[in-house]
């Protein structure tokens, strides 16, 4: 079975980091086994209230848990405040299992040796679709303000930040990684810096009326029997095309009638998902992205994201957008805890205030 999920991720949307020892739950979503926590590390699961979630249609808890991370010498430096880098977790997997997997306290650890040092803050966004897009929705809410507004808030007013744009980065993995990339062109004045892991969906989507059929097709009580590819795709279309008048997904299907009453494309519908591809909103975003002080992303040479990724890029760098850009040899899911500890930590430590 998770041989299947693993290839369904990588062959369709790919929006999930999925660990080797990693095991379904029912429903589709992934768990990974808690990481060892080194000595002197402090973890505290908090629970976030969201206004910006309150009322959504889908019926989602607008409280939200967060595993936050803190070096050993928080609690031996009672007058120093700290940097913060938020990581956003991918499709299909929640808050607490990504930092599971992406043994958060160790990259923490490791990096605080070499005089690196950051609170960490891993939120959960995990929706009954399977994930929330990070996108603005009245179906879903406004996971946007959520992370920009809620979060940081609630982080601020809990620990010694440093609470400014200068002391903050946001970084993703997968859908974790649109999420950077459309929070960082939305909100705009709350992060200093961005960084991008294998980020999903940076292309506009599209259907086929075949494909555009079959999503019409699947019951929404079935959403979880539906397989990874079609899951991820609904979550999309909740996120993306939401109509509060359109009971039970609450949303607009691609799916419309010619002049002559057969099925057709909705042009309409695919324009809205292309308003949520980081491509299509780099152009009218750019002076935005140019006020970040770093911009960092990087993919899997065999992940199959990297058309996607390779255009974001190549789009930043033409609308000049600086930004550093790397590939290295690896899949969708395997390094991409080292890389958070071995080059992601440490290219917010050269770029976020350190006090």
């Amino acid at each position: 079975m998770l041989k299947g999920l693993l290839a369904g991720a990588a062959g369709l949307l790919a929006f999930v980091a999925v660990p080797a020892s990693a095991q379904p739950l029912p429903g589709g979503n992934i768990t990974a086994p808690p990481p060892p926590v080194p000595a002197g590390i402090k973890v505290d699961s908090v629970t976030v209230h969201s206004k910006a979630l309150e009322g959504n249609l889908e019926g989602d808890s607008a409280d939200r848990n967060a595993m936050v991370v803190l070096p050993a010498s928080y609690a031996k430096n009672p007058k120093r405040r700290y940097p913060v880098v938020y990581y956003l977790h991918g499709f299909a997997i929640d808050g607490r299992n990504f930092y599971n997997f992406m043994h958060v306290p160790e990259a923490v650890a490791h990096n605080a040796m070499a005089g690196r040092e950051f609170i960490v803050v891993v939120p959960d966004t995990l929706t009954k679709m399977g994930g929330s897009m990070y996108s603005s929705s009245v179906t879903t809410g406004d996971f946007q303000r959520f992370v920009a507004d809620d979060l940081v808030k609630y982080i601020d007013s809990h620990y010694r930040t440093i609470a400014t744009r200068k002391g903050r980065g946001l970084a993703g993995h997968s859908m974790g990684g649109y999420g950077v990339w459309t929070i960082g062109m939305t909100h705009p004045g709350v992060f200093g810096g961005l960084y991008a892991q294998s980020a999903c969906c940076g292309l506009p989507r599209t259907e086929t009326v075949d494909s555009a059929t079959k999503m019409a097709a699947v019951p929404i009580a079935d959403v979880d029997k539906a397989g990874f590819g079609m899951r991820a795709g609904l979550a999309s279309m909740v996120a993306w095309s939401p109509n509060p008048k359109n009971p039970p997904y609450f949303a607009d299907f691609p799916l419309t009638k010619d002049k002559d009453g057969k099925p057709t494309v909705d042009p309409l519908v695919i324009a809205e998902w292309a308003n949520n591809s980081p491509l299509a909103m780099i152009p009218s975003h750019v002076w935005a992205l140019r006020s970040y002080d770093a911009i960092g992303s990087d993919v899997g040479t065999k992940d199959g994201l990297i058309k996607d990724d390779t255009a974001i890029h190549e789009m930043l760098d033409k609308q000049g957008i600086a930004n550093q850009w790397a590939t290295y040899e690896g899949t969708h899911v395997d390094k991409i805890a080292q890389r958070f500890d071995q080059v992601v930590l440490p290219f917010f430590a050269q770029h976020l205030a350190k006090k």
